[in-house]
């Protein structure tokens, strides 16, 4: 109980909202579009096991939405977050030949996921709510396999070019 004056204003009561839970989805792209979204169950983190299981469902997408590619060879770029250079995700990625396309520190410009991608889904998901966290998956989805080709195509050129580049790299 709280005493006051009379003549004191009001107290006004503010409602209290839950804040949003954060999705956590790893995209694997190429020219012609995504090949996989993979969403974090709540609750989880991502390990070097998780990551090689995600590895194992990127494998059987290319499978289905580009096939030969597997034969011809697969070439993926991700950073140096732990479980991308866990021994157990190293040893995944020598199993099947992957080649990994060098990510070099505090090079955003080589990120094209983090300028091409994020960029534009930030400012689509901007200022929208959602009820659940299946209404946030399905918008992200949608928002995914709705991308023009050439916004992907436009990416991977610009990546090509840049580790072509006899500075590209440094």
């Amino acid at each position: 109980m709280t005493w006051k004056h009379p003549s004191s204003p009001v107290t006004k009561k503010f409602k209290v909202q839950r804040p949003a839970a954060k999705v956590k989805a790893t995209v694997f792209w190429d020219a012609k579009g995504v090949i996989l979204l993979d969403i974090l169950p709540q609750g989880q983190c991502i390990n070097a096991a998780r990551y090689c299981s995600t590895l194992d469902r990127l494998k059987e997408a290319i499978r289905r939405k580009r096939p030969g590619l597997l034969r011809r060879g697969v070439v993926l770029q991700h950073d140096n977050a732990t479980p991308h250079s866990a021994n157990l995700t190293q040893q995944w990625l020598q199993r099947y030949g992957w080649e990994i396309l060098p990510h070099p520190a505090h090079r955003p410009d080589l990120a094209p996921s983090d300028f091409h991608l994020f960029g534009p889904l930030k400012r689509h998901l901007g200022g929208m709510a959602f009820e659940t966290e299946d209404d946030l998956i399905s918008e992200l989805r949608n928002w995914f396999d709705n991308l023009d080709v050439d916004f992907f195509q436009f990416a991977a050129v610009a990546l090509a070019k840049m580790h072509r580049s006899p500075r590209g790299l440094r």
